[in-house]
């Protein structure tokens, strides 16, 4: 009998009751292993009530009660590694590696808010006129709402409810429907690190749920990460009905690699940060950008590599790489290498044929490499989210930088060189929120904020890091003026000479 995925709503799994289901598939196998539970309208509402609820008390609970549950929270997180890692790998099909490495990069933020309690200082001005000081604190919001994207489970819900809860808030989890497991553990091991019941909540649906959530009266702000189309969606509705909005959308992010930088060094970071994950990841390297002659060396060294890279399950310990989400975005991910050379690129490596045996019905496709890709094909427009590496030929540093601030992207960028002033002159001149030097994926720690800029970025604020604390808090103002004690009214003695 398939297993059934229900939501998580007041500490306790609560089964669906719209009566609609989505499938869930191990990506390896092509079969559907679980079936997730589709909220209704009214089991949006039950959510967020929940919430609500929870609020009236952990807004007002002490700094010290909510790190005592964090840190209790981090020690289980650490302890069910392995656990998250293998859900991840059954309904995503990341490697085991890969779905490890995505578990401690949430654990970094939750680490982060267990230190929130200095983060949520307020500041005071004294003697700003006669006998007024002015004070500045910051103050949760209360039910917040996330939307996370089928690439990291894990991951990016844990860049949202931990700093979220730790300011004060309450928080309603949607995760993706395509790999729903992961979301449910983590909010398991939160009320059993004590975390009241309500304050996390977890429910699992498609439109119905994501509109749902948009429009409730009772959500005061929305994050989300996923496509640019959804990110501008969320954005605009939300913003319409009041809401605070972070919204993180897609990408193609450029590598730049100049003629003096090290190319086994470079080919070695295009090779990880391209296929990686199976491509499926907004800080993906997909395009890169060879400056001068260097272009064929660099070509002939990315493909040696990637052809020595390991296709397979994930949970095999021998696989680099496991295979795409769903067969139809596999067979979307095909059709860009399928078009290419009808568009001038010249197909390097073709991977869509690619099978694994005794796996055949899985979301196979192999690693694909495009050179001389020109700016307005599908290839390089698109995000493709999939194994695919376009190569792009310029002459001058200049027409590279030029070339990749045309992109309405603008959301991780990374520069090849030995040449710390073009290195400069790079991090000031690009047009992109995240930037690498000799990294090719540059993702800041926990304690610096995630974000892009131009169609990558909905909303003023980036994730997590300072910007998450500020998008999750609110700042109030408070000037205050006392009398001083000498000037009591006749007849009340404070105990002050008179005489001042």
């Amino acid at each position: 009998m398939t297993k059934t995925v229900n939501h998580w709503i007041g500490g306790k799994t609560v089964e669906g009751t719209s009566g609609k289901y989505g499938p869930v598939t191990d990506p390896a196998t092509g079969a559907v292993t679980t079936q997730v539970a589709l909220a209704s309208t009214e089991e949006v509402d039950a959510a967020v009530a929940a919430a609500k609820a929870a609020y009236a008390t952990w807004g007002t609970s002490s700094l010290a009660q909510r790190t005592t549950v964090l840190f209790r929270y981090r020690a289980l997180l650490d302890a069910h590694r392995d656990d998250i890692a293998a859900l991840i790998t059954a309904e995503h099909g990341k490697v085991h590696s890969d779905a490890l490495g995505e578990v401690a990069r949430g654990l970094e933020i939750v680490e982060l808010a267990c230190g929130i309690t200095t983060q949520l200082k307020g500041e005071l001005s004294t003697q700003v006129s006669n006998r007024v000081d002015v004070s500045s604190i910051r103050q949760s919001l209360g039910v917040v709402a996330g939307i996370t994207p089928f690439n990291f489970p894990a991951m990016v819900p844990m860049w949202m409810f931990p700093l979220a809860i730790a300011c004060g808030n309450t928080f309603v989890l949607k995760p993706s429907e395509k790999d729903p497991s992961a979301a449910n553990l983590l909010a398991e091991l939160a009320s059993e690190a004590g975390l009241p019941d309500g304050v996390l909540n977890v429910l699992h649906g498609d439109k119905i749920a994501v509109d749902g959530l948009l429009n409730h009266p009772d959500v005061a702000a929305v994050s989300f990460v996923g496509s640019t189309p959804i990110a501008r969606y969320i954005h605009a509705t939300a913003s319409a009905n009041g809401k605070r909005v972070q919204a993180l959308g897609g990408a193609k992010n450029h590598m730049l690699v100049l003629p003096d930088a090290d190319l086994d060094a470079a080919a070695d970071a295009a090779v990880s940060a391209a296929y990686g994950s199976a491509g499926e990841r907004c800080m993906a390297i997909s395009a890169v950008v060879a400056v001068g002659a260097i272009g064929d060396e660099l070509v002939a060294k990315i493909r040696e590599r990637a052809e020595k890279i390991t296709i397979g399950p994930g949970n095999d310990p021998a696989s680099e790489m496991g295979p795409l989400i769903t067969a139809a975005h596999r067979d979307k991910v095909a059709s860009y290498v399928t078009g290419a050379a009808a568009q001038g690129a010249e197909v390097v490596l073709d991977g869509t044929g690619h099978t694994v045996e005794g796996f055949e019905d899985g979301h196979w496709i192999g690693l694909s490499l495009l050179d001389k890709v020109s700016t307005d094909s599908d290839a390089y427009k698109d995000e493709i989210f999939g194994p695919v590496l376009c190569v792009l030929r310029v002459e001058t540093y200049e027409d590279g930088v030029a070339l990749m601030n045309a992109s309405p992207f603008g959301n991780g960028t990374a520069i090849f060189t030995r040449d710390g002033g073009a290195a400069r002159r790079f991090q000031l001149e690009i047009e992109a929120g995240m930037v690498g030097v000799n990294v090719p994926i540059p993702v800041p720690v926990g304690y610096h904020s995630f974000g892009g800029w131009k169609d990558s970025l909905f909303g003023d604020h980036h994730i997590y890091g300072n910007d998450g604390v500020h998008f999750y808090t609110r700042g109030k103002v408070t000037t205050t003026r006392w009398p001083d004690p000498a000037d009591a009214p006749a007849g009340v003695d404070l105990g002050f000479p008179r005489n001042h």
